[in-house]
């Protein structure tokens, strides 16, 4: 049974609930992804930020400042680095989200996105055409 840390991407990026919103957007922004773990300073997951957390705030005529706690969603799925792929992409095809996040002992280390899953497909198929 092929493990969730196996594929799992480890160089995550994550904010902390006290962080400015409008800094955590810039960082949504600067690294290409549509959404941010919420860590506290032990690297606990409390949350999510996503885009769909943020779209009103963006498009209010207003500044509303705020803190990522005031936006994020408090409950995650999320999963332990010894789960199984298996059960990893069942969850992301039943629910609309696009990645989880890996937990160690309920510390942050990683996460897994659709795309890591359907790269790893892609290799083990290309593996089993390939001749003895």
């Amino acid at each position: 049974m092929l493990k969730a840390k196996a594929i799992m991407t480890t160089d995550v990026v994550a904010v902390t609930r006290d962080m400015d919103i409008y800094a955590a957007i810039q960082t949504m922004i600067a690294h290409n992804v549509t959404g941010l773990p919420v860590i506290d300073s032990e690297r606990t997951l409390v949350g999510v930020v996503t885009e769909k957390d943020v779209l009103t705030l963006l498009y209010n005529i207003e500044d509303r400042p705020g803190k990522v706690q005031d936006y994020m969603t408090p409950v995650v799925v999320a999963f332990d680095q010894e789960d199984s792929i298996v059960a990893i992409a069942e969850s992301l095809g039943d629910n609309p989200f696009r990645r989880v996040p890996i937990l160690k002992d309920g510390k942050l280390v990683g996460v897994v996105s659709r795309k890591d899953i359907v790269r790893h497909m892609k290799k083990q198929r290309a593996r089993q055409k390939m001749p003895a």
